[in-house]
């Protein structure tokens, strides 16, 4: 089976994602504990706005709206029994949109994590876990996703269940954790050990980054130290959210603004970053700067903490950031 990921980057250079689902979703009327993949099939139309929109603002790869559907999160809705049913409409809706284009878009089939703990930690086996991925990977597949999308995930255990479940699609498959402060993911994963993971995968995985955390200069110097531990044919990816978040007039709101995501775009690429989105707040104008940006913008020279927080705002972690290189980052031919 042919890798669309890869054969699209080497076409393009780079790749630019697309933005936030779920608050974008709050700003159509998606309501506080509802469940965005239930509007897959209240509002379909919705949901494709969403997509429609980000491609016009330039994303060449969109996530499926289908973060939270698996068996365990949809539990706590009653809607377990509609697995299959919401991820497949998931897909249709994301192929419906990149269709209706005459550009090449990826659609990335979104996966994220079950809620439940793995063993040792946990309760749910690892053969367990990974037949709930495998279900909802399954069910994207068969909606017609070019790529399998696993993120915000926070301990290798869970990803690793996620991947050995999506590989039997055959689809190439991106994973993306979420690191937060002192620089490592809630369950204590550096970006050092990710890359050990990511090369004990091998081709299982098509590219690896992170997503979401705490904003975007915190995650630029992830990308940074997750490329200070790869090789030259590793694909990085970058999704950071818009901004720190704030609580206004009961509402959560992101603080990022076009030109700060632009300048985070630029940055990610800097650092090493092939395909680069934004996350939670990340909306089709802030993707239309970032994609302009990128667009006139070559890759350099990996920026150093100065550059980042002069930019982006402070990093949030106490130790300190690698130096600069002073040579551009360099990749073999995919």
């Amino acid at each position: 089976m042919k890798n669309k990921v890869k054969n699209l980057l080497r076409k393009n250079g780079y790749l630019v994602g697309d933005g936030a689902m779920g608050t974008n979703l709050f700003t159509l009327g998606l309501k506080s504990g509802e469940p965005p993949e239930i509007w897959n099939i209240s509002n379909p139309d919705k949901v494709k706005q969403i997509h429609r929109e980000c491609i016009l603002a330039g994303s060449d790869i969109i996530l499926t709206n289908s973060f939270g559907a698996n068996r365990f999160r949809l539990e706590l809705h009653n809607a377990q029994k509609r697995t299959r049913e919401l991820n497949l409409t998931s897909a249709k809706i994301g192929r419906s949109a990149a269709d209706a284009t005459d550009r090449d878009i990826l659609v990335a089939g979104s996966i994220g994590p079950i809620g439940e703990f793995i063993e040792p930690i946990g309760t749910l086996s690892l053969n367990n876990a990974t037949k709930v991925f495998s279900e909802q990977a399954k069910a994207l597949q068969f909606g017609g996703v070019d790529v399998i999308w696993i993120e915000t995930m926070s301990s290798i255990q869970e990803l690793l269940a996620a991947i050995n479940g999506a590989v039997s699609t055959g689809l190439p498959i991106i994973a993306t954790m979420s690191f937060d402060t002192a620089g490592k993911t809630m369950m204590g994963v550096s970006a050092k050990e990710l890359m050990t993971f990511r090369k004990k995968m091998g081709d299982k995985i098509t590219a690896i980054g992170a997503n979401c955390g705490v904003g975007p200069a915190t995650l630029v110097s992830t990308i940074c130290e997750l490329a200070s531990n790869s090789d030259d044919k590793d694909i990085l990816v970058a999704k950071a959210n818009c901004g720190i978040p704030e609580f206004k007039e009961g509402k959560i709101c992101y603080t990022g603004t076009p030109e700060m995501m632009g300048a985070y775009a630029r940055l990610s690429r800097e650092s090493g970053a092939m395909i680069i989105g934004g996350c939670c707040g990340t909306s089709q104008v802030h993707i239309k700067e970032m994609a302009r940006i990128l667009k006139k913008k070559k890759q350099g020279n990996m920026p150093d903490r100065d550059l980042i927080e002069s930019q982006l705002g402070k990093i949030d972690r106490p130790k300190k950031h690698s130096k600069r290189r002073s040579h551009t980052r360099r990749r073999q031919p995919l």
